[in-house]
This record gives C-alpha cells, structure tokens and sequence, in this order.
C-alpha cells in the first residue's frame, strides 16, 4: 500500500477528497487533466470549475438540497465554505459567483502543504492504493476504457445540458423586472413576462429551430432533472407554463398583473454583470439560439455571453460495483466519487467526495471505512446509489423520497411534515458522529 491517497480528478468531489484527507494528516497526490488536456464543458484550469450552473439549489432546510447544504456544512466541507464566502443573491437558492468559487477552492487546495496537485491526465488505475477515482461525467476516453475493463460491466451515459448566459447591460428594463418569487429572499432575479400570444409565438419558434449535431441522443438517454428546453416544450403547449417559465408567485412590477410566463434569469457573478436563463438548458444551433431566445420580451437585444450546449456524461453502475462507504466490490483500496457514481448534483457529487476522502484516510490509518446513517440526505443518497436496482439504475439527486419512511401526524400540512425532516436529518447525523469521536476535526 502506499504512503499517500492518489486521486485523479479535481472537480468538486476530488477537491473535497484531497482536503478532508489533508485535514486528517494524509498525504495526498491531486491528479487533474485540465488545463493540459481539456473537457467538451470546461472553460478553465481552475480546481472546481462549476459547468452547468452556478445554482446550488434551494437552502431551505424543507428541501433535500436545503438538508444537503446543513450535513455538510456540518462535515467541514471545504466546498460549502468556497460557496458561503462567494454567493451571489438568489432568493431561498444558493448560487455562487462560479469564478471566484472555483479559485476560492484551488487556492485552499494549493495552500494545503500535504496536497500534491499534478497536472497531467491519467489513463490507467494505479495498481496500488489508496486510490479514489473522481474524474466525473467527462472522464476521458482512455481512462474510460480503463475503468470498463476492470469493471466488466457496461458503462452507462445520459445526456446533460447547459444553459445561455446573457450580458446584463443587453436586458430591456423596460419589460423587464426584478424580483424573486413569492418575494422570497432578495429581489435576485430579471424576469421576462410574456402574454398567451406571446407565449405560443415563442413555443413555435423553439420547436421549429434546429438542434446540433450532438443532438442526436434518445430521449431516454436525457437526464430528468435537466431536459433541454425544447424537448420540454414538444412533450405538450402547457409544459413550459408549469415548468421552467412557470409565472406563478411572481407580479409584473410595469402592470401589476400576473404575467401568462415568465423566463428567470439568475445572476452568475458578485458583479451581476451576467445572467443565466433558469431552465434553458438547450441543444439548439448557436445561431438558433440567439434567433429564437432574442423573441423573448426584454430579451430582444439580448448579447449572449455563453450559447447552451448538451454533452454526454458517464456513470458505472453503482449498485454492482460499489458499497455505501464508496468502495469497489472489486478491490478495497479503491474508491469512487462524484458523478461517475451516479449521483446527479454539484453536492450530491461533493457528499461522495467527503466520504471517499474520510475514508482513503482512514484505510491508511488502519480504521475500518465508514458509511454516512441512512437516517441523513447524505448517507440515504449514497445508500440508495449503492443498492438501486441496477437493471433500471439512473443518476439521483437527493430528495425526501430517498428517506425511511416515518409515521407522521395526519393532521399537519405536507409543509409542516417536510419542515420536520431537517432536524430530524441533522440529529440522525449528530447521533452518528456521537458514536465516531474524531471522525470530524
């Protein structure tokens, strides 16, 4: 066994890897193929670099993603401190300014004397471990066929989109307005309103635009959680209006009326100079996009900052290959983390991470691996990955679905019961770490 933890890949997972093991006295060798070699996605060299989105989801502790963001904050995550101190306003959400967040972390990481960072790609599994595979849904091909052959198992893929980013300066103000919904949290959000001739106008023009090349996928090979927006719109005339254009909660501060939908766009930096379309992930041409985005109302001279794209992302079958504390079936020194493990979210991918650093340390340290309660998001999501059915395995987020179920006073709210899975996440963790003194420093 060697003296230190290998881990190949420095997006969110790996980078959260690389610190927790520092944190507990490993050395550890950071292997990252940016920006020597880089992905369909990244822009940058940057450790973290956030592709998708710069939205963390919502914070609020009555939501999976709320419950997520406390565990691991409660863990020590290196990532959660990144985006506390580089947030930008987003109502109940938390998003960040995806720059600074990403050199927040690669500064963290670079500061850290026991981490090692090695820009070079690696296209093999090393033969000794600890090692801890975090090179996510855009690993490279060579790696690729590396990981298919010691698995023997099919690889799996869905397809994941992105969506456009518009300069701020180029939104009609005119039209548009900002708010938040329900009034929640800072007014965040530029809100485009469009009326029912409007809208079908708008409907039309999408349906009717041509898709790239790379745009060939089964829709079955499409990530629910992230649909391009047009084949949102062909699955019927009112799926935008109860999806990502959504009007409800929000009143046109130009009429005081509720628009028929609303397109959102939610600032990507500290400066707000740049704003993301909320939901418009899309797989249209370039020149398509800014054809048919500018017959947005306050969108007209709208200048794009960044075109959406869709790209393929890769995952193992998790329910064959791996146990909850994130180790191979196949070899116990070696781990997985992150996307590549099927789990869908910038956090989700993080939870992993922690866990997969916490315990390539504790191997080294002579200590049984560890798996995070069932009771918690973060270890009912790691379970869950772990245990699916792997005929019909697909990538999850966390949500409450993925809890034990627990008998709850009929009398109250669906709200009220959702209120009460926070604490009850958090004390399921507390109790946990109880039981593993040191476990956290």
């Amino acid at each position: 066994m060697n003296d230190c933890l290998f881990i190949i890949g420095a997006g969110l997972a790996g980078s959260e890897a690389a610190w927790q093991a520092a944190r507990r006295g490993v050395r550890v060798r950071l292997f990252e193929m940016r920006p020597e070699k880089m992905t369909p996605a990244h822009k940058t060299g940057l450790l973290a670099e956030l592709v998708c989105s710069n939205s963390l989801k919502s914070d609020s502790l009555s939501r999976g993603q709320g419950i997520l963001k406390a565990e691991l904050r409660r863990l020590g995550s290196l990532i959660m401190q990144a985006a506390e101190g580089t947030r930008v306003p987003a109502g109940d959400a938390l998003a960040v300014d995806r720059d600074l967040f990403a050199q927040a972390i690669t500064d963290a990481i670079e500061a850290e004397p026991l981490i090692e960072i090695i820009r070079e790609e690696v296209t093999e599994i090393p033969e000794e471990g600890p090692v801890i595979i975090a090179s996510g849904p855009l690993t490279s091909q060579p790696l690729a066929r590396n990981l298919f052959r010691f698995t023997g198992a099919e690889y799996m893929f869905f397809y994941d989109a992105i969506s456009p980013i518009v300069n701020v300066e180029s939104i009609n103000r005119e039209v548009a307005w900002l708010a938040s919904r329900y009034g929640k949290g800072e007014a965040a959000y530029w809100n485009c309103p469009l009326d029912q001739e409007q809208y079908a106008a708008f409907c039309a023009a999408l349906l009717g635009a041509e898709k790239t090349l790379h745009a060939d996928y089964d829709p079955k090979e499409l990530f629910e959680g992230c649909l391009p927006v047009e084949v949102i719109a062909a699955r019927g005339p009112e799926t935008l209006r109860f999806g990502p254009m959504k009007p409800v909660g929000l009143t046109n501060e130009h009429t005081g009326q509720q628009p028929y939908a609303v397109v959102q766009l939610r600032p990507e930096n500290n400066e707000l100079t740049m704003y993301n379309l909320v939901g418009f992930q899309t797989s249209l041409k370039y020149g398509e996009q800014q054809r048919v985005f500018r017959t947005i109302p306050g969108l007209e001279q709208a200048e794009f900052l960044r075109f959406g794209a869709v790209h393929r992302n890769t995952f193992i079958n998790a329910p064959t290959l791996l146990w909850p504390t994130m180790q191979s079936r196949q070899r116990e020194d070696l781990f997985f983390a992150g996307q590549i493990t099927g789990v869908e979210g910038y956090l989700e991918s993080t939870v992993a991470g922690w866990l997969a650093g916490v315990n390539g340390a504790r191997l080294l340290a002579g200590k049984e691996p560890v798996a995070l309660p069932t009771g918690s998001i973060s270890g009912a999501l790691l379970d869950h990955i772990c245990s699916a059915d792997p005929e019909h395995f697909q990538p999850m987020n966390a949500n409450f679905g993925l809890l034990p179920p627990v008998e709850r006073d009929k009398r109250k709210s669906k709200q009220q019961q959702r209120e009460e899975r926070g604490p009850e996440c958090l004390g399921a963790l507390e109790g946990w770490l109880e039981g593993e003194p040191g476990l956290v420093p």
